[in-house]
């Protein structure tokens, strides 16, 4: 793998990649959003106490914040599967990605109060999503929530063969493509130096490498287990430390900083209103081997 940083003259970069089978693919959808918390201490809570309810509060904000806008944005013919999907974000889940504000303030009638400001990934119910991505209505429809697929041209490979890479999303949607090889290193495909843009629209199958791309995927030693990751978004993803290596990047964020980061979306109010805005997420991953 001496070669796997080095451009060659006819500006092909040479690494090893994988193929996806039905068994190593793994999808992941969410919703990102902002919310705000309050809570007053009154006589029965503590200050640490007053922040947790602070913080429950605004988590049960950005759930309800997340199903309106699904209930809003899901147009399906199939009411049950509207109705499943929608569901499946009221008995979601919450993650905290950063909070953005939190201050003590006095209230007239309450007395000290705390208000928490939130980025929060709400994760809907994983088998009730599941069922859903399986059905036509979801898979083609840019009215659904944003669904990516993420695949390659065959399922094995061998030595000298190439490798291409395919996405294709049901709405239009930001990406970002990663590839973790057997050695630890970590690299991103697209966007790369020579391909900057990172918008796709709804409906169209993109491959990688292709167009202004410089480099061609060569499986070569060593063999091994090894992923590909694509973060799609509704809104521009967060972005991560890089460092141009040849026709590709290399990344030099941490490896467990990097869903943390991507999920740190540029957030940006639809139609200009004044309400906060929300933006879908997805994260596919295909874990691959090769052999001679």
């Amino acid at each position: 793998m001496e070669k796997l940083w080095q451009t060659i003259v006819i500006a092909v970069l040479i690494f090893s990649v994988f193929p996806i089978t039905a068994t190593t693919a793994c999808a992941f959808q969410s919703t990102i959003t902002d919310a705000e918390g309050n809570a007053c201490m009154g006589d029965d809570k503590s200050r640490k106490q007053t922040e947790q309810s602070a913080l429950s509060d605004a988590k049960k904000n950005a759930v309800d914040k997340t199903a309106t806008y699904i209930r809003s944005e899901t147009k399906v013919e199939d009411f049950v599967l509207q109705k499943d999907i929608v569901e499946a974000y009221q008995n979601a889940t919450v993650k905290v990605i950063q909070t953005i504000e939190k201050n003590w303030y006095k209230d007239p009638v309450s007395g000290d109060c705390c208000r928490t400001r939130i980025k929060a990934e709400v994760i809907p119910d994983e088998k009730a999503m599941e069922k859903a991505a399986k059905a036509k209505a979801v898979m083609d429809n840019p009215a659904a929530p944003l669904k990516i697929q993420l695949w390659t041209d065959k399922q094995a490979y061998q030595q000298g063969e190439k490798v291409r890479i395919y996405l294709k999303g049901n709405k239009p949607f930001y990406a970002r493509v990663l590839y973790h090889d057997a050695a630890g290193r970590h690299i991103q495909l697209l966007p790369n130096p020579f391909r900057h843009d990172n918008y796709f629209n709804g409906g169209v199958i993109y491959e990688i490498p292709t167009g202004s791309d410089h480099f061609d995927l060569e499986v070569t030693p060593p063999f091994g287990q090894e992923n590909i990751v694509m973060y799609a978004g509704t809104s521009p993803l967060g972005d991560i430390s890089l460092e141009t290596q040849g026709d590709v990047y290399r990344v030099v964020s941490a490896p467990k900083d990097l869903p943390l980061l991507t999920r740190g979306l540029k957030i940006q109010n639809k139609d200009h209103q004044k309400q906060v805005a929300t933006s879908e997420f997805s994260e596919e991953k295909l874990s691959i081997s090769t052999g001679k």
